[in-house]
Protein backbone atom coordinates (compact mmCIF):
# COMPACT_ATOMS: atom_id res chain seq x y z
CA UNK A 1 0.00 0.00 0.00
CA UNK A 2 1.68 3.19 -1.38
CA UNK A 3 2.11 6.15 1.14
CA UNK A 4 -1.21 8.85 1.73
CA UNK A 5 -0.22 12.21 2.93
CA UNK A 6 -2.46 15.28 3.16
CA UNK A 7 -0.12 19.15 3.51
CA UNK A 8 -2.66 21.61 4.19
CA UNK A 9 -1.05 25.20 3.87
CA UNK A 10 -2.64 28.94 4.32
CA UNK A 11 -2.26 32.27 4.09
CA UNK A 12 0.51 32.81 1.80
CA UNK A 13 -0.71 35.93 0.35
CA UNK A 14 0.34 35.87 -3.29
CA UNK A 15 0.59 39.38 -4.68
CA UNK A 16 1.99 41.23 -8.18
CA UNK A 17 5.18 39.15 -7.14
CA UNK A 18 8.12 41.57 -5.31
CA UNK A 19 9.20 43.25 -8.44
CA UNK A 20 6.85 45.14 -10.63
CA UNK A 21 6.70 45.14 -14.60
CA UNK A 22 8.78 48.45 -14.48
CA UNK A 23 11.20 46.93 -12.43
CA UNK A 24 9.91 48.95 -8.98
CA UNK A 25 9.47 47.25 -5.73
CA UNK A 26 6.19 46.46 -4.69
CA UNK A 27 5.56 47.50 -1.24
CA UNK A 28 2.23 45.76 -1.05
CA UNK A 29 3.64 41.86 -1.79
CA UNK A 30 3.46 40.38 1.40
CA UNK A 31 5.02 37.18 -0.20
CA UNK A 32 8.59 36.51 -0.15
CA UNK A 33 9.17 33.23 -0.28
CA UNK A 34 8.34 31.75 -3.89
CA UNK A 35 11.93 29.51 -3.70
CA UNK A 36 11.37 27.90 -0.42
CA UNK A 37 7.58 27.07 -1.45
CA UNK A 38 8.72 25.94 -5.02
CA UNK A 39 11.26 23.73 -2.69
CA UNK A 40 8.40 22.31 -0.52
CA UNK A 41 6.09 21.18 -3.42
CA UNK A 42 8.81 19.57 -5.65
CA UNK A 43 10.06 18.02 -1.93
CA UNK A 44 6.89 16.38 -0.94
CA UNK A 45 6.59 15.02 -4.99
CA UNK A 46 9.99 13.28 -5.40
CA UNK A 47 12.24 11.48 -3.20
CA UNK A 48 10.78 9.59 -0.34
CA UNK A 49 7.36 10.88 -2.05
CA UNK A 50 7.80 9.81 -5.61
CA UNK A 51 5.26 6.83 -5.01
CA UNK A 52 3.35 8.18 -2.69
CA UNK A 53 -0.47 9.92 -2.63
CA UNK A 54 -0.16 13.20 -2.40
CA UNK A 55 -2.52 16.06 -1.50
CA UNK A 56 -2.15 19.54 -1.14
CA UNK A 57 -4.73 21.47 0.53
CA UNK A 58 -4.62 24.99 -0.10
CA UNK A 59 -6.81 26.52 2.67
CA UNK A 60 -7.45 29.62 1.82
CA UNK A 61 -5.86 33.55 0.96
CA UNK A 62 -3.28 32.15 -1.26
CA UNK A 63 -4.20 34.60 -3.48
CA UNK A 64 -4.57 38.34 -2.56
CA UNK A 65 -6.94 39.21 -4.44
CA UNK A 66 -7.59 42.21 -2.29
CA UNK A 67 -4.36 43.83 -2.23
CA UNK A 68 -3.93 44.07 -5.93
CA UNK A 69 -4.98 46.43 -8.28
CA UNK A 70 -6.97 46.65 -11.42
CA UNK A 71 -5.18 49.06 -13.62
CA UNK A 72 -4.58 51.27 -11.15
CA UNK A 73 -7.28 50.79 -8.42
CA UNK A 74 -8.14 48.86 -5.63
CA UNK A 75 -11.94 47.63 -6.26
CA UNK A 76 -15.00 46.67 -3.82
CA UNK A 77 -16.84 46.14 -7.15
CA UNK A 78 -15.16 42.91 -8.36
CA UNK A 79 -17.27 41.16 -11.34
CA UNK A 80 -15.21 38.29 -13.45
CA UNK A 81 -13.50 39.72 -15.58
CA UNK A 82 -11.92 41.83 -13.04
CA UNK A 83 -11.09 38.80 -11.09
CA UNK A 84 -9.43 36.93 -14.27
CA UNK A 85 -7.10 39.54 -14.70
CA UNK A 86 -6.56 39.93 -11.11
CA UNK A 87 -5.46 36.45 -11.05
CA UNK A 88 -3.52 36.61 -14.28
CA UNK A 89 -1.38 39.40 -12.93
CA UNK A 90 -0.73 37.04 -9.60
CA UNK A 91 -0.01 34.50 -11.73
CA UNK A 92 2.38 36.68 -13.78
CA UNK A 93 4.71 37.85 -10.55
CA UNK A 94 4.92 33.94 -9.04
CA UNK A 95 5.89 31.92 -12.24
CA UNK A 96 8.05 29.51 -10.30
CA UNK A 97 5.04 28.39 -8.03
CA UNK A 98 2.84 27.52 -10.52
CA UNK A 99 5.35 26.09 -12.56
CA UNK A 100 6.18 23.77 -9.67
CA UNK A 101 1.96 23.54 -8.78
CA UNK A 102 2.27 22.26 -12.18
CA UNK A 103 4.99 19.60 -11.88
CA UNK A 104 3.36 18.36 -8.83
CA UNK A 105 -0.29 17.97 -10.38
CA UNK A 106 1.53 15.91 -13.31
CA UNK A 107 2.04 12.69 -11.67
CA UNK A 108 -1.27 11.10 -11.77
CA UNK A 109 -1.51 9.88 -7.90
CA UNK A 110 -1.27 13.77 -6.65
CA UNK A 111 -3.73 15.92 -6.41
CA UNK A 112 -4.97 19.89 -5.32
CA UNK A 113 -7.96 20.97 -3.33
CA UNK A 114 -8.68 24.52 -2.98
CA UNK A 115 -10.52 25.76 -0.39
CA UNK A 116 -11.75 29.57 -0.82
CA UNK A 117 -10.81 32.17 2.19
CA UNK A 118 -11.56 35.91 2.46
CA UNK A 119 -9.07 37.37 0.55
CA UNK A 120 -9.50 35.02 -2.50
CA UNK A 121 -12.97 35.18 -3.11
CA UNK A 122 -12.50 36.11 -6.41
CA UNK A 123 -11.58 31.89 -7.02
CA UNK A 124 -15.55 31.50 -6.76
CA UNK A 125 -15.40 32.79 -10.25
CA UNK A 126 -15.96 29.75 -12.45
CA UNK A 127 -12.95 31.83 -15.37
CA UNK A 128 -10.81 32.46 -12.23
CA UNK A 129 -11.09 28.19 -11.95
CA UNK A 130 -11.15 27.36 -15.19
CA UNK A 131 -7.73 29.79 -15.75
CA UNK A 132 -6.37 28.24 -12.67
CA UNK A 133 -6.87 24.93 -13.63
CA UNK A 134 -5.15 25.67 -16.99
CA UNK A 135 -1.95 26.80 -15.43
CA UNK A 136 -1.15 24.17 -13.26
CA UNK A 137 -2.50 22.04 -15.87
CA UNK A 138 -4.78 19.93 -13.90
CA UNK A 139 -8.58 19.86 -12.50
CA UNK A 140 -8.01 21.16 -9.05
CA UNK A 141 -10.94 20.29 -6.47
CA UNK A 142 -13.05 23.54 -5.41
CA UNK A 143 -14.35 24.22 -2.15
CA UNK A 144 -16.08 27.29 -0.92
CA UNK A 145 -15.97 26.99 2.59
CA UNK A 146 -15.32 23.47 4.51
CA UNK A 147 -14.08 20.51 3.38
CA UNK A 148 -14.35 17.42 4.97
CA UNK A 149 -13.27 13.79 5.07
CA UNK A 150 -12.24 11.06 6.70
CA UNK A 151 -13.28 12.39 10.28
CA UNK A 152 -11.21 16.36 9.13
CA UNK A 153 -13.02 19.68 8.67
CA UNK A 154 -10.87 21.92 7.09
CA UNK A 155 -11.71 25.56 6.50
CA UNK A 156 -10.07 29.05 6.14
CA UNK A 157 -12.02 30.03 9.12
CA UNK A 158 -13.17 33.64 7.94
CA UNK A 159 -16.68 32.22 8.62
CA UNK A 160 -16.26 32.35 12.30
CA UNK A 161 -15.92 35.96 12.22
CA UNK A 162 -18.41 38.53 11.92
CA UNK A 163 -16.30 41.06 9.87
CA UNK A 164 -15.26 38.76 6.96
CA UNK A 165 -18.03 36.16 7.83
CA UNK A 166 -19.68 35.40 3.40
CA UNK A 167 -23.19 35.13 3.21
CA UNK A 168 -23.43 30.83 2.22
CA UNK A 169 -26.66 31.73 0.28
CA UNK A 170 -25.43 34.90 -1.70
CA UNK A 171 -21.79 34.87 -3.09
CA UNK A 172 -22.55 37.13 -5.79
CA UNK A 173 -24.77 40.44 -6.16
CA UNK A 174 -27.17 40.56 -9.49
CA UNK A 175 -29.90 42.72 -8.32
CA UNK A 176 -30.16 46.57 -9.79
CA UNK A 177 -26.26 46.06 -11.04
CA UNK A 178 -25.53 45.69 -14.56
CA UNK A 179 -23.85 42.58 -14.11
CA UNK A 180 -22.84 40.23 -10.73
CA UNK A 181 -20.26 40.82 -8.34
CA UNK A 182 -18.59 39.23 -5.45
CA UNK A 183 -21.02 39.69 -2.45
CA UNK A 184 -17.98 40.81 -0.50
CA UNK A 185 -17.80 40.81 3.78
CA UNK A 186 -17.65 43.65 5.49
CA UNK A 187 -14.11 43.21 6.52
CA UNK A 188 -12.94 43.36 2.78
CA UNK A 189 -15.23 46.39 2.32
CA UNK A 190 -13.14 47.92 5.06
CA UNK A 191 -9.49 46.73 4.05
CA UNK A 192 -9.33 48.06 0.47
CA UNK A 193 -11.62 51.20 1.57
CA UNK A 194 -9.50 52.28 4.53
CA UNK A 195 -6.74 49.44 5.38
CA UNK A 196 -5.29 49.88 2.05
CA UNK A 197 -4.24 53.86 2.03
CA UNK A 198 -2.64 53.60 5.17
CA UNK A 199 -0.74 50.51 3.89
CA UNK A 200 0.24 52.87 0.94
CA UNK A 201 2.39 54.75 3.40
CA UNK A 202 3.06 51.65 6.30
CA UNK A 203 2.80 48.43 4.57
CA UNK A 204 3.63 46.60 7.40
CA UNK A 205 0.87 48.12 9.91
CA UNK A 206 -1.59 45.01 9.49
CA UNK A 207 1.61 43.00 10.55
CA UNK A 208 2.31 44.14 13.72
CA UNK A 209 1.33 42.44 17.04
CA UNK A 210 -0.16 42.89 20.08
CA UNK A 211 -1.60 45.34 17.84
CA UNK A 212 -2.47 47.68 20.99
CA UNK A 213 0.87 48.31 21.78
CA UNK A 214 1.46 49.55 18.13
CA UNK A 215 -1.71 52.18 18.75
CA UNK A 216 0.38 53.15 21.86
CA UNK A 217 3.40 53.54 20.04
CA UNK A 218 1.40 55.42 17.30
CA UNK A 219 -0.10 57.64 19.43
CA UNK A 220 3.40 59.11 20.54
CA UNK A 221 5.55 58.53 17.61
CA UNK A 222 3.47 58.83 14.62
CA UNK A 223 0.56 61.28 15.82
CA UNK A 224 -1.02 62.02 12.52
CA UNK A 225 -1.12 58.23 10.94
CA UNK A 226 -3.72 57.90 14.43
CA UNK A 227 -5.92 61.18 13.96
CA UNK A 228 -6.31 60.61 10.36
CA UNK A 229 -7.02 56.54 10.52
CA UNK A 230 -10.14 57.77 12.84
CA UNK A 231 -11.06 60.66 10.77
CA UNK A 232 -11.17 58.22 7.50
CA UNK A 233 -12.72 55.76 10.26
CA UNK A 234 -15.68 57.98 11.46
CA UNK A 235 -16.06 59.13 7.11
CA UNK A 236 -16.43 54.74 6.60
CA UNK A 237 -18.48 54.45 9.22
CA UNK A 238 -20.97 56.73 8.16
CA UNK A 239 -20.48 56.24 4.52
CA UNK A 240 -21.92 52.73 5.42
CA UNK A 241 -24.63 53.30 7.85
CA UNK A 242 -26.35 56.18 5.62
CA UNK A 243 -25.39 55.87 1.92
CA UNK A 244 -27.42 53.42 -0.07
CA UNK A 245 -25.42 51.11 -1.91
CA UNK A 246 -26.37 47.95 -3.62
CA UNK A 247 -22.82 46.49 -2.60
CA UNK A 248 -23.51 47.35 1.20
CA UNK A 249 -26.29 45.46 3.06
CA UNK A 250 -25.33 45.28 6.38
CA UNK A 251 -28.19 45.58 9.31
CA UNK A 252 -27.33 48.08 12.63
CA UNK A 253 -27.59 44.72 14.30
CA UNK A 254 -24.72 43.54 12.26
CA UNK A 255 -22.72 45.71 12.67
CA UNK A 256 -22.66 46.33 16.06
CA UNK A 257 -21.96 42.67 16.18
CA UNK A 258 -19.00 43.01 13.98
CA UNK A 259 -17.89 46.12 16.41
CA UNK A 260 -18.11 43.92 19.19
CA UNK A 261 -16.83 40.80 17.64
CA UNK A 262 -13.67 42.38 15.62
CA UNK A 263 -10.08 41.87 16.94
CA UNK A 264 -7.36 42.00 14.11
CA UNK A 265 -5.51 38.39 15.28
CA UNK A 266 -9.12 36.32 16.37
CA UNK A 267 -8.72 33.21 18.09
CA UNK A 268 -10.75 30.50 16.39
CA UNK A 269 -9.98 27.76 19.34
CA UNK A 270 -13.64 27.77 20.74
CA UNK A 271 -15.13 27.50 16.74
CA UNK A 272 -12.85 24.56 16.93
CA UNK A 273 -14.22 23.14 20.07
CA UNK A 274 -17.76 23.17 19.05
CA UNK A 275 -16.79 21.64 15.67
CA UNK A 276 -15.49 18.99 17.50
CA UNK A 277 -18.60 18.33 19.63
CA UNK A 278 -19.59 16.24 16.47
CA UNK A 279 -19.02 12.44 16.56
CA UNK A 280 -17.93 12.51 13.16
CA UNK A 281 -15.05 14.98 13.59
CA UNK A 282 -12.03 14.46 15.53
CA UNK A 283 -9.74 17.22 13.62
CA UNK A 284 -9.79 20.84 12.91
CA UNK A 285 -7.67 22.64 11.06
CA UNK A 286 -7.88 26.27 10.38
CA UNK A 287 -5.52 29.13 9.12
CA UNK A 288 -7.36 32.63 8.51
CA UNK A 289 -5.41 33.61 11.93
CA UNK A 290 -1.98 34.16 10.68
CA UNK A 291 -0.91 32.63 14.40
CA UNK A 292 0.26 28.83 14.29
CA UNK A 293 -1.90 26.93 17.04
CA UNK A 294 -2.17 23.10 18.24
CA UNK A 295 -4.85 22.32 20.87
CA UNK A 296 -6.41 19.01 21.97
CA UNK A 297 -9.36 18.09 23.79
CA UNK A 298 -9.41 15.02 25.29
CA UNK A 299 -7.61 11.94 23.57
CA UNK A 300 -8.87 11.87 20.07
CA UNK A 301 -10.07 15.69 19.13
CA UNK A 302 -7.28 17.89 17.90
CA UNK A 303 -7.54 21.52 17.04
CA UNK A 304 -4.49 22.91 14.50
CA UNK A 305 -4.08 26.37 12.84
CA UNK A 306 -1.58 26.75 9.68
CA UNK A 307 -0.36 30.28 10.34
CA UNK A 308 0.91 32.09 7.73
CA UNK A 309 3.88 32.58 5.56
CA UNK A 310 3.79 36.35 5.38
CA UNK A 311 6.35 38.15 7.80
CA UNK A 312 5.04 39.34 11.14
CA UNK A 313 6.18 42.06 13.31
CA UNK A 314 6.06 40.94 17.15
CA UNK A 315 6.22 44.12 19.59
CA UNK A 316 6.20 41.65 22.87
CA UNK A 317 9.58 41.42 24.98
CA UNK A 318 9.97 37.59 24.47
CA UNK A 319 9.37 37.62 20.45
CA UNK A 320 10.77 40.96 19.49
CA UNK A 321 11.20 41.62 15.94
CA UNK A 322 10.17 40.30 12.82
CA UNK A 323 8.61 36.38 13.48
CA UNK A 324 8.45 34.18 10.13
CA UNK A 325 7.64 30.31 10.21
CA UNK A 326 6.37 28.58 7.15
CA UNK A 327 4.02 26.52 9.04
CA UNK A 328 1.82 23.56 7.44
CA UNK A 329 -0.16 20.78 8.75
CA UNK A 330 0.78 17.75 7.27
CA UNK A 331 -1.51 14.48 7.86
CA UNK A 332 -0.73 11.02 7.26
CA UNK A 333 -2.90 7.69 7.22
CA UNK A 334 -1.56 4.70 8.96
CA UNK A 335 -0.75 1.39 7.26
CA UNK A 336 -3.40 -0.17 8.83
CA UNK A 337 -5.81 2.25 7.10
CA UNK A 338 -7.09 3.91 10.88
CA UNK A 339 -7.74 8.03 10.48
CA UNK A 340 -5.62 10.34 9.36
CA UNK A 341 -3.01 11.85 11.95
CA UNK A 342 -1.62 15.36 11.98
CA UNK A 343 1.23 17.27 12.97
CA UNK A 344 1.99 20.89 12.70
CA UNK A 345 5.32 21.38 10.97
CA UNK A 346 7.71 24.35 9.57
CA UNK A 347 9.27 24.23 6.52
CA UNK A 348 12.71 25.35 6.80
CA UNK A 349 13.91 24.82 3.14
CA UNK A 350 17.26 23.67 1.89
CA UNK A 351 20.66 25.45 3.13
CA UNK A 352 22.02 27.96 0.72
CA UNK A 353 25.30 29.87 1.06
CA UNK A 354 23.30 33.16 0.26
CA UNK A 355 19.72 34.81 -0.67
CA UNK A 356 18.31 37.72 -1.35
CA UNK A 357 17.11 40.11 1.75
CA UNK A 358 13.18 40.67 1.19
CA UNK A 359 13.38 44.76 1.22
CA UNK A 360 9.82 46.99 0.52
Amino acid sequence: MSRRIKLIISDLHLGKGRLLADGATNQLEEFYYGEKLTEFINYYSSGAFRDAEVEIIINGDFLNFLQVDYRGHFLTVITESVALEVLGSILNGHENVFRALKDFASQPQNSITYVVGNHDQGMMWPACRAFLNQAVGSSIRYKNIVYFFDGVHIEHGHMHEAANRLDPKRFFLKKDLPEPILNLPFGSHFFIELVLKIKEKYPHVDKIRPFSKMLRWAFFNETWLIVSSVIKLVGFGFKTLFKKDPRRNWSLRNLLKIAFESAIFPDLSESARKILRDDRVHTVVFGHTHVYQYRQWGTDKEYFNTGTWTELTSLDIVSLGKITKLTYVLLEYPDDGGRPRGRLKEWKGYHRIEEDVAVS
